[in-house]
């Protein structure tokens, strides 16, 4: 990709009422931009990395059997009114009106959709148990929507819901769906508490959060050193739990952290709510059990530039960054800008994703664009570099250069 070509440029400076370090790195990168309060636009470079973690987040799901599909963003009020949450959810639902003045929300999570659905397909026990996830465009009323893509009113979610028979099957679906979410915060450069939480207003009886440690971060997590335990401020005051771990007794350590997922053991809240039965194999009918389970995608993009960067810009982890290679020329002297091509069209050819500067801008400006975008590998082509036939080769994390020969690339 050219540069020259590319929709978002960097800006000089971020917006005024950009707090967060993501927020303000994202928006001057050329990543995002703000159409309203809670409300952005993905431009290319955020797209491409939002894109990644999509990708990321389908294959570790697939591995556990989950099937991906596809559900419909208007919800019917009807629907809202048998969960009894219609009113009761928090943050409220953003709510419109047909021609026909019928009611509908704009869906924040779906819950009651997939649990209509399960309904009118489940019939035994023989159709269970399945498991299925979306990713999807969601829509929540927050009352503050600050800290950029950390908390904002649109947002792509990844939400699987998995449906089984009885307790043992959900539970070694559960166990798999942790360590599934533990591999893709490991894929995209993230170290996670996994905290014990309540439900909430979406319910159940087992809830976990994938916590990011972040001095941004809106919640409090209490966790243990020596053991992994980890709870979050609202349950630990609810269980009366003082500064020793329940597990070793051992004092426990705080922290600000963001959410990067949560995971919901449902319990039969919502098949009861809802009559979503099947046969068991005794004839006898039963309520289906149900699991549901969260990742914000931009939420996400924005927790690893909270955690990866320096005071130049951001460092993308390799899975996640727009592109591998910043490709750099400095000087616009014939045999620069000639052996740039050259290279530009190897590294192509090669398969790699190559965002290449060819704007007429100073070097200084090239430069500290890419350290702000932060792609994984720089190269600088110059008149000095190619006295010695070679490129200049620096990875955005380690502070050394080396120059590699144009031949070897």
């Amino acid at each position: 990709m050219r540069y020259s070509k590319l929709l978002g440029k960097s800006l000089r400076q971020p917006p005024k009422e950009a707090e967060a370090i993501s927020h303000k790195l994202l928006a001057k990168g050329g990543f995002i931009d703000q159409l309203a309060a809670g409300i952005y636009t993905f431009l290319p470079l955020g797209w491409r990395v939002h894109k990644k973690i999509e990708n990321i987040i389908r294959e570790e799901l697939d591995k556990i059997g989950a099937q991906e599909f596809s559900m419909s963003v208007l919800q019917p009020k009807s629907l809202w009114l048998e969960t009894g949450r219609w009113t009761s959810i928090d943050p409220p639902l953003f709510t419109t009106k047909d021609r026909h003045d019928k009611e509908y929300a704009l869906g924040p999570t779906h819950e009651e959709v997939i649990t209509d659905l399960a309904r009118r397909v489940v019939k035994s026990y023989k159709d269970l148990p399945f498991s299925a996830y979306q990713i999807q465009d969601k829509f929540r009323n927050e009352l503050r929507s600050t800290g950029g893509l950390l908390r904002t009113r649109e947002f792509f979610m990844k939400d699987l819901y998995s449906f089984h028979a009885d307790k043992k099957d959900f539970d070694q679906f559960f166990k798999k769906v942790l360590e599934a979410y533990t591999k893709i915060f490991d894929r995209v450069g993230l170290k996670t508490l996994v905290s014990q939480a309540s439900g909430g207003t979406i319910g159940g009886d087992v809830t976990y959060e994938f916590q990011v440690p972040a001095a941004v971060g809106e919640d409090l997590v209490f966790f243990c050193k020596s053991c992994g335990y980890a709870i979050n401020k609202e349950l630990l005051e609810e269980r009366g739990i003082t500064d020793k771990c329940p597990e070793c007794r051992a004092k426990l350590d705080q922290t600000n952290a963001i959410e990067a997922g949560q995971v919901f053991s449902l319990g039969t809240k919502y098949s009861k709510d809802m009559d979503a039965n099947f046969i068991d194999e005794t004839g006898k009918q039963q309520p289906i059990i149900m699991g549901c389970y969260g990742i914000g995608i931009g939420r996400l993009m924005a927790t690893i530039a909270e955690v990866s960067y320096d005071d130049k810009g951001i460092i993308w982890p390799e899975n996640v960054a727009p592109f591998s290679i910043h490709l750099v020329p400095i000087g616009s002297n014939k045999k620069v800008t000639e052996k740039t091509e050259e290279v530009y069209e190897k590294l192509i050819k090669n398969g790699e994703e190559v965002l290449f500067d060819d704007r007429g801008e100073s070097p200084g400006v090239k430069l500290a664009d890419a350290d702000l975008i932060g792609v994984p590998i720089r190269y600088v082509v110059s008149e000095k570099t190619l006295e010695k036939d070679s490129v200049e080769v620096k990875k955005r994390s380690e502070k050394t250069s080396k120059l590699v020969k144009i031949s070897q690339i």
